[in-house]
């Protein structure tokens, strides 16, 4: 059975989408730590990030980077935190978070709660500056 990351990448659930190439996906989590918190996924579903080909990992990495620099424009932050957790959903995925302290990045953290209108409007301006 597909993922779910899967299911959003087929069209089959909706999602806020960022950023797409042949072999990755980027959206943002509608559980966010902050706004524009974005996943970035491969489309191939591989279940744990590490398993992934070198090649593969190396160019979803570079993606991240083109999806982080979009979101650093878009969202005021210091920087863009990349954090690789791999057991909330049974595919490879890159969580992109602004922050603007290491503490922002604690699961602990209550989650921001938007509405539709809010996440779409984060996603198009963020999506209007990936190159």
């Amino acid at each position: 059975m597909a993922t779910i990351f899967s299911r959003i990448i087929a069209g089959e659930i909706p999602s806020y989408k960022i950023a797409e190439s042949d072999k990755f996906f980027a959206f943002l989590d509608i559980n966010p730590m902050a706004k524009g918190h974005t996943l970035v996924v491969p489309k191939q579903e591989t279940d744990y990030i590490f398993d992934l080909d070198d090649d593969l990992l190396a160019e979803m990495t570079v993606f991240a980077k083109k999806v982080a620099a979009a979101i650093k424009l878009t969202i005021p932050c210091n920087r863009v935190g990349m954090m690789v957790i791999g057991l909330e959903v049974p595919h490879a995925h890159i969580h992109l978070i602004p922050i603007i302290k290491e503490g922002d990045m604690s699961l602990a953290n209550p989650r921001v709660k938007l509405s539709k209108e809010e996440f779409e409007e984060i996603a198009e301006k963020i999506r209007d500056k990936v190159e």
